[in-house]
């Protein structure tokens, strides 16, 4: 293989690079990667980029990393539109008006030159694609939001100058992504696709089987060449440069293959994640890293490392399957038991919770939670609810469930405007506010926030059934839509800013306040958040049924919860909220603090 990384002899650990004993845990991290040879070259060249950007000191983050101010929106780049203006911009300036004190930070999807699957097949990881705008137009945003971008590392766009180039046979691109040769056999591989694991292209010595996890036109870069790795670090710290608080790193499960096995979350991921780490420590602690692995549960939890050497946040992927099964069979025991099991490795960790993406309602995440039975019964309502089903290929060939391809709202509420606005409006509520009142930091998807539904023509229009989920929307008619009161988009956005603003304002939210979820009643979620004794705790109940209830709560949260004061509610709260019989009417929640 040509790295095209010279070893120049050193150790490097006599560089201007800041902490003794983050250098040696980087060295040694690139040594288990790339050996004993390849690694201290490799981690020569890395010393530079790191010295270059801390100029020998890291970057201080004063305060808790991580609070109950965190929330976070998602949002593509050209969210929401205006003649005239570059979508960045109008999205900096829409975000001034309508989400300060609303959300800490904004996910911008990827803002980078594109060909497919809306920005995530990237042809370049360091530009900013011209038709959303530029580097100044996303440093717009700042002070006002913490931004958080994406690292697309798996895979790059096959029409990328980098692929372009590879096949060409350029040296500088020798290995530059994954290959193979001859018929070795791939049934271990986990895919989550039905599309050919392999894409045959003309190459400069003849046809090359490259390998594609996701698409055709999603060409799998090779981390075993070094050079790759270096450019990925290259990327991250060119994202902390313009002020990144957050990188995600996109379906980083996948990113090592290695043949013979399931090439999915093989110990050098783990291994390229733990350096993504130490090197943000060494230069940027305030800058967090957060992995994208939508996958069950015990494996997406595994990229919290030992607390301290892997991702800041995991997407909590269980948690949108579980609360549409607790709403849509007025259950909430499945929901109940599984958080009660929640817990993260030390106190700079947390889940990033979240219901709604740009992606689908994951399935995969659910598995072993809910069996078959219940998990046909969501692949059904959402097929009845007007969305589509993405497959994946199990290991014999068969077509496995693996995506929920349906806006989140319209997965609550009954189909074809069958309910009025009030109970569409309520059934969501109740759904976010569960999200919120959880630990961890909440993650709202922009069609979330602003009251959005499925947009099925546009999907059927594209082909692509994710961009049911992903419409994009004119600013002067969601504005106006905003400002009729009596519109879904307006109910939802005040009682939602409503909910979030009170979720930042109480320290019981922080994410890692203490947390019980007592198993009250099986149509009841609830859970119970910070210190007992201190008076800053909060009781989160949520009626997940179409009738109303009435239950009565364990004596010691009666005794703590005597006098309250209701901090937001989706419904009417009745005088016996915390009396001997506590009631609430159909998908009612209700926030209670002690008064």
């Amino acid at each position: 293989m040509d790295t095209q990384i010279a070893d120049n002899g050193g150790s490097g650990l006599d560089a201007p690079f800041p902490g003794r004993n983050a250098r040696q845990g980087i060295r040694n991290l690139l040594v288990k990667l790339y050996g004993d040879r390849l690694g201290p070259a490799v981690f020569e060249e890395v010393s530079g980029l790191i010295c270059a950007l801390s100029a020998g000191s890291p970057v201080q983050q004063d305060g808790p990393i991580l609070s109950s101010q965190d929330v976070l929106l998602i949002s593509y780049p050209d969210q929401v539109r205006q003649p005239g203006c570059m979508p960045l911009r109008t999205l900096a300036d829409f975000a001034k008006q309508w989400l300060t004190d609303i959300v800490s930070a904004i996910h911008i999807l990827p803002f980078y030159p594109w060909t497919s699957d809306d920005g995530f097949s990237a042809k370049s990881w360091f530009e900013v694609a011209p038709e959303y705008g530029s580097w100044s137009d996303l440093d717009a945003f700042r002070p006002d939001f913490g931004l958080m971008f994406d690292g697309v590392f798996n895979h790059m766009s096959a029409q990328s100058d980098w692929f372009q180039r590879f096949l060409r046979g350029e040296a500088a691109f020798r290995d530059f992504f994954v290959t193979v040769d001859g018929n070795p056999d791939l049934k271990a591989v986990v895919r989550p696709r039905t599309s050919p694991l392999l894409t045959e292209f003309e190459g400069s010595s003849g046809p090359v089987k490259v390998w594609t996890t996701f698409s055709s036109d999603q060409v799998d870069l090779n981390f075993r060449n070094p050079r790759v790795l270096v450019k990925a670090l290259e990327a991250i710290l060119l994202y902390v440069r313009h002020g990144a608080r957050f990188v995600r790193l996109d379906a980083i499960g996948f990113l090592w293959k290695e043949i013979g096995t399931s090439c999915i979350h093989l110990p050098q991921t783990h291994w390229i994640v733990q350096l993504f780490r130490a090197v943000l420590d060494a230069v940027a602690p305030g800058t967090m890293l957060i992995t994208e692995t939508n996958v069950p549960h015990e494996q997406n939890i595994s990229y919290f490392g030992d607390g301290t050497n892997e991702a800041h946040l995991v997407y909590n992927f269980s948690l949108p399957p579980l609360v549409l099964h607790a709403l849509a069979t007025g259950n909430a025991q499945r929901l109940t038991d599984w958080a009660r099991t929640l817990s993260v490795p030390g106190s700079r960790t947390a889940f990033l919770n979240f219901l709604a993406s740009h992606d689908g309602i994951g399935i995969n995440p659910a598995r072993g939670i809910l069996n078959e039975e219940e998990i046909t019964f969501l692949v059904e309502r959402a097929i009845g609810h007007g969305g589509f089903v993405s497959y994946r290929t199990g290991p014999d060939g068969s077509r496995v469930p693996y995506e929920l391809n349906i806006n989140y709202l319209d997965a609550l509420s009954a189909p074809k405007d069958a309910e009025p606005h009030q109970i569409v409006a309520r059934k969501f509520l109740t759904a976010e506010s569960i999200m919120v009142s959880l630990q961890g930091v909440p993650a709202i998807y922009f069609h979330s926030l602003f009251g959005s539904r499925g947009d099925r023509a546009g999907a059927e229009a594209s082909g692509i059934p994710r961009r049911i989920n992903r419409q994009k929307l004119d600013r002067a008619q969601l504005e106006s839509e905003l400002r009729t009161t009596s519109s879904l988009r307006a109910h939802i956005y005040s009682a939602h800013s409503s909910l979030l603003r009170i979720r930042r304002s109480e320290p019981a939210f922080a994410p890692h306040a203490p947390q019980a979820v007592p198993d009250i009643h099986p149509r009841l979620f609830a859970v119970l958040r910070g210190n007992r004794g201190s008076g800053k705790r909060v009781l989160c109940l949520h009626n997940v049924s179409s009738t109303g209830l009435t239950f009565r709560l364990p004596a010691d949260i009666r005794d703590d919860f005597s006098s309250v004061r209701v901090l937001w509610s989706n419904g009417p709260v009745p005088r016996t909220a915390l009396g001997e019989q506590c009631a609430l009417a159909p998908w009612q929640s209700v926030l209670l603090s002690p008064d």
